[in-house]
């Protein structure tokens, strides 16, 4: 299975499973991915914004969480852990309704009990607007038997057809 089409799994059982993500996020597209790292976009609307109508840093945030857990997803995990931090730096607005926002989220460690993830935010002239990172406790996390690890190692050539 390809990296791209395991995160989206990973992100619709997230849609299917969660409270928070289908109400505020249903709208994030997964765009590509390889182990270790996924790029996703989000058209803004309303609820994505705040009361001057531009992007609300809530929505950043929550985007940091999602980013950082598609990642370590890119890397096999089906089950991505808990937060322990989460850290976000607003640089300027990302944008109004109407606006597409792209996030590009990067499994920089994958330990044995911790990840650590960092993800940056684009607007539509390609400007950061944002960067974040996400560290996750993964030890019980690496026990799911529905995680592919040993298929998506960084460097490990995906086998043929495996899209």
């Amino acid at each position: 299975m390809s990296a791209l089409k395991f995160v989206r799994s990973v992100w619709e059982a997230f849609r299917a499973n969660s409270g928070l993500e289908p109400r505020l996020l249903d709208g994030i597209r997964v765009t590509a991915a390889s182990p270790g790292k996924v790029h996703f976009e989000l058209p803004i609307q309303k609820q994505h914004t705040n009361r001057l109508g531009v992007l609300h840093g809530g929505t950043i945030a929550s985007m940091v969480d999602l980013g950082g857990s598609l990642a370590l997803a890119s890397r096999g995990l089906f089950s991505t852990g808990v937060s322990t931090d989460l850290n976000v730096t607003y640089l300027s607005s990302g944008g109004k309704i109407g606006d597409l926002i792209k996030g590009e989220a990067v499994c920089d460690k994958f330990g044995k009990t911790l990840a650590y993830t960092s993800i940056k935010f684009l607007n539509k002239d390609k400007e950061i607007v944002a960067r974040g990172s996400h560290t996750k406790f993964v030890a019980l996390a690496q026990k799911d038997p529905q995680n592919i690890v040993e298929v998506l190692e960084p460097g490990k050539p995906e086998t043929p057809g495996s899209s």
